[in-house]
């Protein structure tokens, strides 16, 4: 995260944590019973000024507004900025939700680019559909590539032809499956096997480790671009590189969300709200500024997209340190 935050030149370190649990059995009072508990336990550590939480996996806004309040009323007073990803109604930030998967398909879009290869038609696989995958998917769609297979946790469905993106999204919104019951769309496969398809982009956008040297040298795509954190493994990450398939790496690809979230706090402590358009133009201006930072070291340095990357992020969070010194 801190480096991610470094990439983009944003004023945010990083870190990551959670609560080892299963949230699909437990019912909405658990989950608030749990998040509420959880954050008087770090309430000491966490507040607008130090540690701001933001959403991941299995999170949504309403968990965050359950932080927020919890927070408030240690402190006695409404203190919006203490976390992001909020419900708009709670001083959340429009483009918040979308704004990973919208991400993920800005640099995309940027390497399609780079490499002269038109999205207008563009067979995308995408591995999860959740608001970062179901969000890169839709704007995928919406350019008038194809989308021809899409996956949740327990399998997915592929479709040579192009997938109705929307229905899959109803479908899962309604039955938690991407498979409909009232109408085949396409073919069931595994997660494994998405990987492996044939196309010009593929979106890793579910759990890490999922591209690794036992299914590496099966990987027929053009385009990679990371929509969950750490989905290559870094011996898989070579062979990629040695194959000549691009990868936008994580750190870049899906750093739309945390952008985002830095609008949202700054929002908050500013106590404006800014327009949904103000938003996006940001926010692509923010990643395609970047993606060509990236790609300008990338080519200087002949060296691959996520070692280019860490180059530029590292780089500047050292920079930093060295101005800042050591005392005493």
């Amino acid at each position: 995260m801190t480096w991610k935050a470094a990439v983009v030149n944003i004023p945010f370190g990083g870190a990551k944590g959670g609560v080892q649990c299963n949230p699909k059995s437990m019912s909405p009072r658990e989950l608030e019973n749990m998040t509420r508990r959880y954050t008087w336990e770090i309430s000491m550590m966490i507040g607008p000024d130090q540690d701001i939480p933001a959403p991941d996996v299995y999170t949504n806004p309403q968990v965050m507004a359950w932080i927020m309040d919890t927070y408030s009323i240690l402190k006695g007073y409404t203190v919006h900025g203490v976390v992001t990803g909020k419900p708009l109604e709670l001083g959340g930030s429009l483009g918040r939700f979308e704004a990973t998967g919208k991400g993920v398909f800005i640099t995309a879009q940027e390497a399609a680019r780079h490499l002269n290869i038109p999205i207008e038609g563009a067979r995308v696989v995408v591995q999860g559909c959740g608001n970062v995958g179901g969000i890169a998917a839709q704007y995928f769609d919406r350019a008038g590539a194809k989308v021809i297979a899409i996956s949740d946790s327990s399998g997915g469905i592929y479709n040579k032809k192009g997938l109705d993106i929307s229905a899959v999204l109803d479908c899962k919104k309604k039955y938690s499956c991407v498979i409909t019951p009232e109408a085949k769309m396409g073919e069931e496969i595994k997660n494994e096997e998405l990987l492996e398809l044939d196309c010009d982009f593929l979106i890793p956008s579910a759990l890490e480790n999922q591209i690794t040297h036992k299914n590496v040298s099966k990987i027929k795509t053009k385009v990679i671009a990371e929509g969950a954190n750490g989905p290559t493994t870094p011996e898989a990450d070579q062979i990629l590189f040695g194959r000549g398939i691009f990868v936008v790496p994580d750190i870049l690809a899906n750093a739309g969300g945390v952008t985002v979230s830095y609008f949202e706090w700054v929002q908050n402590l500013q106590e404006l709200l800014w327009s949904e358009e103000e938003i996006s133009d940001r926010l692509t201006r923010i990643l395609k500024r970047s993606f060509a930072e990236v790609l300008n070291i990338s080519q200087r340095e002949k060296v691959d997209m996520r070692t280019a990357a860490l180059m530029l992020g590292i780089g500047r969070v050292a920079e930093a340190t060295k101005l800042r010194g050591i005392y005493p």
